[in-house]
């Protein structure tokens, strides 16, 4: 199968091959004072700095038009004093009344609004970059890039920025602390630079020094950045101590055979996270009973009828953080598995070739779960994972990887190697090989290993992946997420693009991908190809419809009370569009018609092929600066197949509403509806609704100075009714309020 890839590839494969990238370089001044805002209001430095600033112009688009020079000018002066790094960016237009900027929270700038960006490989590796964005109010979005897991937004760092529009387009100012940086020791410093700006109503992408789509790769293009001599973040410790106040009530169902209403009108609490810079570049991190109060719900998804686990990213400050350097090509580290931790420490950085990642944590889950009196109450299971990767050739890494969770005896490690290798300007190469050893509470053993390979070339208009993964049947990852074990799956995507380039379309070609699933002794368990052909628009409009058909096979491991394996032939036809063509409006629709599976029948029936329609619409308003609307609303059917009739509908509208009144100060309100409605003559399944509102009002000085105001109401179609031995929780036609939580917090940053 591989070299039947490697011949596809040879044919398609009709790109010029770019010769090697040539690193253009700028030298950086010392500058006397801190230029300001206000030096560069006119569209270019004051007296007082001209010529006292490098200057950096010449942008080259990355897309649409791949070479071409940027259609406005961008200019960008730098210079540095012993504290800060200074980037100003001069951002022309010819059409500044249709320059797209919003007042938002840091952290909050989207694709929707113009923005500039500072790429800094301080360790000149070309692997990895510190990244600094600002839209054209100054709002920011940092982040840690690598080639091997791209962007990080996790990162977070304190520094400056400010933003204003002018008749001519608009300017940007960054003041970026060497304290916020890391970096070798050495005296005289070259790092790899990037400068990009993005121009969405186009949508144009250009950059300094030109970044080729027809390379696979962004800092192996950057430029060198010289001039830096006798530069150190010095001493750098903080320490983010936080307060917080809640009251709350929610339904306790430890005890089935008794559940109640509990709750605490009044709890104080406090805890610490504290981060100290080690040797300038190793971090280490401790979380001293961390609180995760103003923590994002998270986006809906459909969970209803799902035969595998639903993945939901994490969204907890402490575990996204730096989280890149933990990701392996096999999910190894799913911190949502760490629930309640009262303890974390973490260390992550770079020395010399060496990257390095350790996190142990606590968790205090296990213990809550189970009623006083279980020998298991109160009890903690422990988590430690360690990950070291080192550079090697130009562009390539090999690493290492050991995951252990803990459990009163019970255990379960993982322990394996990995690597990426680059193979020229365009394919990149990736394996992962890991073992696991697991003792349940019961006694028993599982062990086994499991393997990944994947076979990739980006380009310009032509993409491919092969991928290969191998789970044994005995392999466990409890600090992971795998959906399932005991497979082999293969997988090849293929992408073309022709490139017009036109007044309206930009491009446009087909995508196709085959998947096929075994087990362990040979039998095919899931086969399918998808076919699609997608256009993309200006505005950032793209029209994407796709065909997938494929075979199923659940076998009685698979599905309780299933007598024998059955086969069963699914097809998926949809559409979808997304655009972003009016300033005030973005759009996303799906529309899906399927054949599928229903994994929830009645009690004693099998599962049976059913008929599915399914719709996801996203529309995000913008009608004032300040203002931002999302709307998301799911929606499934499935339909029994002889009879036409709804085996149930599942609704999910979600609405959040974001008030920005400074930089500093934010309201967020978010409405959600879930509601399954079942026709118990076809499913296994009860009717259920629910019904959540969020408020929080925020006031962010930086990421860990800031103060929040929360409330929480969530009201559910149950009650509690007596029941022999006890009482029941039972679904009724009446909603009630089953929970809801006040909150108050406050953190501030101190910095050594």
């Amino acid at each position: 199968m591989l070299l039947g890839a490697m011949l596809v590839v040879a044919v398609f494969s009709c790109e010029a091959q770019e010769p090697q990238v040539r690193r253009p370089g700028i030298t950086i001044p010392r500058v006397e004072r801190a230029p300001a805002l206000e030096d560069f209001l006119q569209m270019r430095p004051s007296a007082a700095l001209e010529g006292k600033m490098a200057k950096v112009e010449g942008f080259i688009q990355q897309t649409p038009s791949d070479g071409k020079p940027s259609t406005q000018r961008t200019e960008v002066y730098l210079g540095y004093d012993d504290k800060h790094l200074y980037f100003v960016f001069v951002a022309f237009d010819d059409q500044p009344g249709k320059v797209r900027a919003r007042m938002s929270r840091r952290e909050n700038i989207s694709d929707q609004d113009e923005w500039v960006e500072v790429a800094l490989d301080t360790f000149n590796d070309q692997r990895r970059a510190f990244l600094f964005d600002c839209n054209p109010l100054g709002v920011q979005w940092d982040a840690l890039f690598s080639e091997a897991r791209g962007e990080d937004s996790s990162f977070d760092t304190v520094w400056s920025s400010r933003g204003k529009l002018t008749s001519e387009g608009y300017v940007v100012w960054m003041a970026i602390p060497f304290k916020s940086l890391r970096f070798t020791p050495q005296a005289s410093q070259t790092w790899g630079l990037v400068f990009t700006r993005w121009i969405p109503r186009v949508p144009e992408k250009s950059t300094w020094p030109h970044v080729s789509s027809r390379i696979q790769g962004r800092m192996n293009q950057a430029g060198t950045l010289q001039g830096l001599e006798k530069i150190s973040p010095g001493r750098n410790i903080q320490l983010i101590p936080y307060g917080t106040y809640r009251a709350f009530r929610a339904l306790d169902e430890r005890d089935p055979d008794a559940p109640r209403f509990a709750g605490e009108r009044a709890e104080f609490d406090g805890g610490l996270d504290a981060k100290v810079v080690l040797k300038d570049s190793l971090v280490l991190d401790v979380a001293l009973n961390p609180d995760f109060s103003q923590v994002e719900s998270d986006a809906p998804q459909v969970t209803v009828n799902q035969r595998f686990e639903v993945f939901f990213p994490e969204k907890r400050p402490f575990f996204v953080e730096n989280a890149s350097y933990f990701q392996t090509p096999i999910n190894l580290l799913f911190t949502r598995r760490i629930a309640d931790p009262q303890f974390g420490v973490r260390l992550s950085g770079k020395v010399g070739r060496y990257s390095v990642g350790a996190l142990f944590a606590d968790d205090q889950a296990p213990g809550k779960a189970v009623l006083p009196g279980d020998p298991l109450h109160e009890k903690r299971a422990r988590f430690g994972i360690v990950r070291v990767n080192r550079d090697i050739f130009r562009e390539s890494t090999v690493g290492f990887i050991f995951t252990d969770r803990e459990f009163e005896g019970s255990y379960n490690r993982v322990y394996g190697i990995d690597g990426r290798f680059s193979l020229g300007s365009n394919w990149v190469a990736t394996f992962q090989g890991v073992t696991s050893n697991t003792q349940r509470l019961n006694g028993t053993r599982f062990a086994g290993p499991a393997y990944s390979f994947e076979l990739s070339r980006q380009g310009r208009q032509f993409d491919y992946e092969f991928g290969y993964n191998d789970s044994s049947p005995g392999f466990r990852t409890d600090t992971g997420f795998l959906q399932r074990t005991g497979t082999r799956q293969f997988r090849q995507e293929l992408g073309y693009r022709w490139r017009p380039e036109g007044k309206f379309l930009i491009a446009w070609g087909p995508d196709i991908e085959t998947e096929a699933v075994y087990d362990h002794s040979g039998t095919r368990l899931d086969v399918a190809q998808d076919f699609s052909l997608e256009w993309e628009l200006v505005g950032q409009t793209e029209v994407d419809v796709f065909y997938r058909v494929g075979r199923e096979r659940l076998r009685p491991q698979d599905f309780s009370g299933l007598p024998a394996a059955r086969d069963f032939s699914r097809d998926v036809r949809g559409i979808s569009v997304q655009s972003a063509y009016f300033r005030w409006l973005t759009l996303n629709a799906e529309c899906f018609w399927e054949r599928v599976i229903n994994f929830e029948p009645p009690a004693g029936q099998e599962p049976a092929l059913a008929g599915a329609t399914s719709a996801e619409l996203q529309l995000s308003l913008i009608p004032a600066t300040a203002l931002r609307i999302d709307n998301t609303y799911l929606f499934e059917r499935l339909l029994d197949r002889g009879t036409r009739s709804s085996i149930y509908n599942n609704h999910i509208i979600r609405s959040r509403w974001n008030y920005q009144f400074s930089r500093e100060l934010s309201a967020r309100v978010i409405f959600q509806y879930e509601a399954v409605l079942a026709n118990a003559a076809f499913t296994s399944l009860e009717t259920t609704k629910n019904f959540n509102a969020d408020f929080l009002l925020t006031y962010l000085v930086n990421p860990w100075t800031a103060l929040y105001l929360g409330y929480n109401s969530n009201l559910q179609n149950i009650n509690i009714v007596p029941a022999p031995g006890g009482s029941e929780v039972v679904r009724t036609n009446r909603f009630i309020n089953d929970a809801r939580g006040l909150f108050v917090k406050f953190s501030y940053l101190f910095r050594f």
